[in-house]
C-alpha cells in the first residue's frame, strides 16, 4: 500500500511539473489559454495585467480559485480524492511560481500544439492514477452526480466560455488557436486515459469471491456476478461486472491485481446508466 499511495503522490507532482512547464514555456507568453481552471486562472492574469496594471500571476489565481473548490470536493466527494487534488494544486502553483517563463517558439501555432502536449500529458497521467487536477474536476463529479449527466457537458461549457472570452477581450485569432490547444489537450488525455465519467469493468476471475470481498471493503459499487467458464481449459469461473467512475479505476486495477493476479479485466466506455448507481455519500 505504501508503494501504490508513492507511486500516486510521485505521479501528481510529475503531472503537476508538466502542466506548469506547458504553461510557462508555450502558452502564458502567446497568449493561447488552456482548458478548466488553469485557463481560467491565465485568462484572468492576463486581464489583470494587460487592462488593469494589477500583476497577479496565474499560479495564485489558480490557487485562489480552487480554494472554495477544494472545500466543495472535501465535504461531497471524499477526502482522499481531495487530498491529491490539493497536492496537484499545490505543486502547481510553486512549480508556476518558480520556473521562469520562456519563449521557445516564435510560432503562436507551435505554441499552441506543444503548450496542448504537455498539458494533456500532466492531466492524463495524473487521472490514470485514480488523482485530479482539482478545478473543473471537482466541480464536475459534484454536478454529475447531482444530475447524472456526462462528465463532458461540464467541460465543454467551461472552456467554451474561455474561448468565447479569449476572442473578445484579444482577438478571434486567439480564440482559434485556444480551440488548437484544447483539442490537442483533449485528445492526448484520451489516448492516456478516458474522459468519459462511467466506465463498466469485467473481471473474469477464479476467484470470484475473493475479489468481491477486496472490492468491497475499499470501494461502494455493485458487483453483479455472472457464471463462465473458460474455453480453453473448461474451468469453472465468474465474471464480475461493475460500473465505475473513471476517477475509481486505478483503485480498481490495484485491489483485482492483489486479490487475484490471475484474473481478465476488460475495461469499456459506459454512454449512460438506468436505475440505481451507488454515490459515495450513500455507504450503509
Amino acid at each position: 500500500m505504501f508503494i501504490f499511495e508513492a507511486k500516486r503522490f510521485a505521479i501528481v507532482i510529475v503531472g503537476a511539473l508538466l502542466n506548469a512547464m506547458a504553461l510557462n514555456f508555450f502558452l502564458i507568453q502567446a497568449n493561447v489559454f488552456a482548458s478548466g481552471f488553469t485557463g481560467v486562472a491565465q485568462l484572468g492574469s492576463s486581464i489583470f495585467q494587460d487592462f488593469l496594471n494589477v500583476d497577479i500571476s496565474t499560479g495564485i489565481l489558480l490557487f485562489l480559485l480552487n480554494i472554495p473548490v477544494v472545500i466543495l470536493g472535501w465535504l461531497k466527494v471524499g477526502r482522499g480524492f481531495t487530498v491529491y487534488s490539493v497536492i496537484s494544486v499545490g505543486f502547481t502553483t510553486l512549480f508556476l511560481e518558480t520556473i521562469p517563463l520562456m519563449d521557445l517558439a516564435d510560432d503562436i501555432l507551435l505554441n499552441a500544439v506543444f503548450g496542448g502536449l504537455l498539458s494533456g500529458v500532466g492531466v492524463g497521467i495524473t487521472l490514470k492514477l485514480g488523482a485530479s487536477t482539482g478545478g473543473m474536476d471537482i466541480i464536475a463529479m459534484v454536478l454529475s452526480r447531482l444530475k447524472d449527466r456526462p462528465i463532458g457537458v461540464y467541460f465543454l461549457t467551461l472552456n467554451g466560455l474561455i474561448i468565447v472570452f479569449a476572442g473578445l477581450v484579444y482577438d478571434p485569432e486567439k480564440a482559434l488557436y485556444t480551440l488548437v490547444t484544447l483539442y490537442v489537450t483533449t485528445r492526448v488525455i484520451d489516448a492516456i486515459h478516458t474522459r468519459h465519467e462511467k466506465l463498466t469493468a469485467m473481471i473474469v476471475t477464479s476467484k470470484g469471491q475473493e475479489v468481491t470481498k477486496a472490492i468491497h471493503s475499499q470501494m461502494v459499487r455493485g458487483i453483479t456476478r455472472v457464471p463462465a467458464k473458460g474455453a480453453f481449459t473448461d474451468e469453472d469461473r465468474e465474471m464480475l461486472m461493475m460500473v465505475v467512475t473513471r476517477y475509481e479505476l486505478y483503485d480498481l486495477e490495484h485491489i483485482v491485481k492483489e486479490a487475484d493476479p490471475n484474473s481478465f479485466t476488460n475495461i469499456v466506455q459506459t454512454a449512460g446508466i438506468f436505475g440505481f448507481f451507488r454515490k459515495e455519500d450513500e455507504k450503509v
